[in-house]
């Protein structure tokens, strides 16, 4: 009998937890490099990236909303808008139901410029896939999507 077939199914060998945080710290720093080559290929800051992309589910965005879905202060986001603004990438618009609301839209430069982002992220994930035959990109979208789930449940645990 091996010493993995006389563990409690609940405990973890150590090497296990070991490769599994380096493996979570090397896909992070891999996906912190990318960001930072698609800021610099789009000449945008991070946040204001993260910003336009908020706009690909939805056409019209509150800040508060956006402060909620990019889990930041109402300042910080008021600070990312002003600058996609400037750029010409959003606009406000005064709410017609409630003129102390201003909704927040993509211009047509927007539009464009969030088109060419998800062009570039699509082409980058393609290529990643390609790195791998049929049956490991099939095995791998099942395992990231069960690492995801117990992510998730975890994260539900620390609130």
């Amino acid at each position: 009998m091996n010493e993995l077939s006389k563990m409690n199914p609940h405990e973890i060998p150590a090497y296990q937890l070991k490769q599994f945080q380096e493996l979570i710290t090397k896909l992070f720093q891999c996906c912190q490099e990318r960001m930072q080559y698609q800021s610099e290929r789009f000449n945008l800051p991070d946040a204001e990236l993260r910003c336009l992309a908020l706009f690909g589910e939805e056409r019209y965005l509150t800040s508060k909303g956006l402060a909620q879905k990019m889990n930041v202060v109402k300042s910080r986001v008021s600070r990312i808008i002003d600058g996609l603004i400037k750029k010409g990438l959003i606009q406000r618009i005064k709410d017609p139901e409630d003129s102390r609301i201003s909704l927040l839209s993509l211009t047509p430069d927007g539009q464009k410029r969030l088109n060419e982002i998800n062009s570039f992220l699509e082409y980058v994930h393609h290529q990643v896939l390609l790195q791998m035959a049929p049956d490991q990109r099939k095995a791998m979208l099942t395992n990231l999507d069960i690492l995801k789930a117990s992510m998730e449940s975890i994260k539900e645990m620390m609130v």
